[in-house]
């Protein structure tokens, strides 16, 4: 695991994050019967699930929670699937999450597959926001905005229940 002393979050300043984030989602969404969460797998849909937790809590609107499998380091080499029909997608609100938010290749080939079908409205969720976007993607929804450099590496461990934590390497 990462050095601990890099640490840029630790598991309360996490849950705060997504505690924020959860609440702009429903004052984005609070006229909506449903919203689908797509996360990004593998962290980015725990952090849709640590989301979505929240927003039961809060909000009265249904929320479908859907797994985006990408490619991260090439999102051409492999198809990048999710389970929604075109008719599930038609006129609904899209929220499509993931842990980091780097060059914007991940998150740009994700929300591409949504966009087959007649949406209400597609958002982006990230914990951290790296701002080293090549690809025009901004975040609607962003727990943590860091200047890195193109060098640093950001790990988001959601591994151990009640000690979540970022490191920046």
């Amino acid at each position: 695991m990462s050095d601990p002393t890099n640490r840029i979050l630790d598991h309360n300043k996490i849950a705060q994050k997504i505690n924020r984030m959860a609440y702009q989602i429903y004052e984005d969404h609070y006229d909506q019967k449903e919203i689908i969460m797509a996360g990004i797998a593998e962290n980015g849909y725990r952090l849709a699930e640590l989301i979505c937790e929240k927003l039961k809590e809060i909000a009265p609107f249904n929320i479908k929670m859907k797994s985006l499998k990408v490619n991260k380091k090439n999102p051409l080499s492999d198809e990048i699937t999710h389970d929604l029909s075109e008719q599930e997608l038609k006129n609904q609100c899209i929220i499509v999450v993931d842990d980091v938010l780097n060059s914007g290749k991940t998150m740009i080939y994700g929300v591409n597959s949504f966009l087959k079908a007649p949406l209400k409205k597609l958002s982006v969720a990230v914990l951290v926001h790296r701002s080293h976007s090549r690809f025009p993607v901004q975040a609607d929804y962003i727990g943590m905005s860091l200047s890195t450099t193109l060098q640093e590496h950001i790990e988001v461990d959601f591994s151990k229940p009640g000690d979540h934590a970022a490191y920046l390497s």
